[in-house]
């Protein structure tokens, strides 16, 4: 019995509360044990030292990464949009999944209840992952 709740709070999804202030973007190394709490673009980031990546959607990359031109100025957009959305009060819900890169996916719900990636999905600032290549650049 001991075993089955310990194997049922490893897989259900976990929620750590963060009260409202301003996200600071990533600066640094060393971000696991420095325990962190920061945004690496619209879609990454850590959190008290632990590397996520937003489960479902996916947003722009900066200059290094990005497939056209036009695609950083998008990348600062919707990582300024979600750093505004989360300065608000947000919840990271952990769903004991590892994506791409081996980071951890989560779901971010915002204090007002929405989700930050179903707002930035309404704004046109992320789009569904998995998706074609070239989403940003418009051909």
């Amino acid at each position: 019995m001991k075993k089955l709740i310990l194997a049922l709070l490893f897989f259900v999804p976990t929620l750590v509360m963060s009260s409202a202030f301003a996200i600071p973007l990533c600066e640094g190394g060393n971000r696991a044990a420095r325990k962190v709490t920061c945004l690496v673009d619209g879609d990454t980031g850590w959190q008290n030292g632990v590397k996520w990546r937003a489960k479902g959607w996916d947003t722009p990359e900066y200059a290094g990464h990005a497939e056209c031109a036009r695609e950083p100025a998008i990348a600062a957009r919707a990582t300024a949009r979600l750093q505004q959305l989360m300065s608000g009060g947000y919840s990271i819900i952990w769903h004991g999944e590892k994506g791409g890169m081996n980071r951890d996916l989560v779901s971010i719900k915002l204090r007002n209840g929405r989700m930050a990636g179903d707002v930035l999905l309404a704004e046109r600032l992320a789009v569904r992952w998995p998706h074609p290549p070239r989403v940003w650049c418009g051909n």
